[in-house]
């Protein structure tokens, strides 16, 4: 096959797979269009057997380790820290909404660092939209502010967002080296989505309505807290030691939950369905489609648009094509097309890279798959979101998130 028709199916499929993926439509699953169109590609000599291995071989270790970070968020939920989570934010907000947001703000600025914005999405947005309508107050703002944050505060650890952990592998940065140079960039991000939201939203937030209920006082569960903790410490120190990260997300993961299934507290089935298999397919199917367009003409078109230096105009104009890119074709996608130009600049480059793909999809519904669980997540509690509302926030945030961390990692990589 041409390289000119392998590129035309990998894109075709490509755009198959994302439409399965943002419709769920109930007879083409996201799994089976990204498998399904990987082994097409194969079959008909797109992409031959040994590259597409190669890109099953690079996406594993990285879909083990959200595996396990995804069994980690579910023993951190059945120990009851998102309810303690909740209970915090309504007693320190003493019912008033600004005081709610801040706390959402930091709250899923927090979870999203440690616990992945995945968990953000499908944990934490439904306990503060609960928390909300028990305060009476409009829940508007505050499950705006848990979409934004769990993209935009992505930015901090590799074990933040998908995205992070295929660059992390790439920028070969140990996991401290990562966190430091992200960390400047992620306070910058989380304090402009603050001032922006808080200016958004003032007519929602200006109108208190105190509950006459007092909270209940919060228990933290100091098991599942210990559990992270130390989970952190093996992450920072995992570089240090020569043990791959994965390996510490997994003994995380068994500590929370091998207690449960011993005491038969949790179904092993829901375990497995709790790490997403159908997700997990989607993602090594995904390598295979984008690799083949890579391999075909791609990523010669994307090198000849994209920067490699670390100079500041450079790195802006990384982080904006990222983001333009994410939005194009969902963020996952573009990591998968970017990280292989991006990295012959370096660990900047890639950071850089790393900051409009998960900022970018801010800007619009298509730009993370996280974004359209958080859509379902408000229906499934008899609310939607409104276009204009979201891509008018957006714009707000999305120019001034990008300019601000990319600013602020050059400072970084200064240092």
């Amino acid at each position: 096959m041409s390289d000119g028709l392998a590129l035309a199916a990998a894109l075709v499929i490509l755009a198959a797979t994302l439409a399965a993926a943002v419709s769920r439509a109930r007879y083409m699953s996201e799994a089976v269009a990204a498998g399904g169109g990987a082994v097409a590609l194969v079959a008909v000599g797109a992409i031959g057997l040994d590259r597409a291995g190669d890109a099953l071989r690079t996406l594993a270790p990285t879909v083990g380790f959200l595996a396990a970070l995804l069994l980690i968020a579910e023993g951190a939920r059945r120990e009851g820290l998102f309810e303690a989570l909740g209970a915090v934010m309504a007693r320190g907000s003493r019912g008033s909404p600004r005081r709610l947001l801040a706390f959402v703000v930091l709250v899923a600025a927090a979870v999203t660092a440690l616990l992945s914005l995945d968990a953000t999405i499908i944990l934490l947005t439904p306990i503060v939209f609960a928390t909300a309508t028990r305060m009476r107050t409009r829940p508007r703002p505050h499950v705006y502010a848990c979409a934004h944050l769990a993209n935009s505060a992505s930015l901090l650890l590799p074990v933040s967002n998908l995205t992070n952990l295929l660059a992390f592998h790439a920028s070969r940065l140990s996991f401290a080296r990562f966190a430091a140079l992200m960390a400047l960039p992620t306070l910058g991000v989380v304090l402009v989505e603050w001032i922006v939201l808080r200016r958004f939203f003032a007519a929602d937030l200006g109108r208190p309505r105190r509950s006459s209920a007092q909270p209940a006082r919060p228990r933290l569960p100091r098991f599942a807290l210990a559990v992270l903790a130390l989970t952190l410490a093996g992450f920072a120190l995992s570089s240090v030691l020569g043990i791959a990260p994965v390996w510490v997300a997994i003994a995380g993961a068994v500590a929370l939950n091998g207690p449960a299934l011993a005491s038969r507290s949790a179904n092993p089935v829901a375990l497995v369905r709790t790490i997403e298999p159908g997700f997990l397919v989607f993602i090594l199917g995904l390598g295979v489609v984008v690799a083949t367009a890579s391999a075909n003409g791609l990523a010669s078109g994307v090198r000849d648009v994209l920067p490699v230096g670390t100079s500041l105009p450079d790195l802006l104009a990384i982080a904006a094509l990222s983001a333009v890119l994410a939005n194009l074709v969902n963020n996952l996608p573009a990591t998968l097309i970017l990280i292989p130009v991006a990295v012959a600049g370096g660990p900047g480059a890639v950071l850089a890279m790393l900051i409009g793909v998960n900022i970018g999809p801010n800007l619009t519904y298509a730009g993370s798959l996280a974004t359209l669980l958080w859509r379902r997540a408000l229906r499934a509690e008899d609310s939607d979101v409104q276009l204009g509302v979201f891509v008018r926030l957006g714009a707000l945030t999305v120019p001034a998130a990008l300019v601000t961390a990319t600013v602020l990692l050059w400072l970084c990589l200064q240092v």
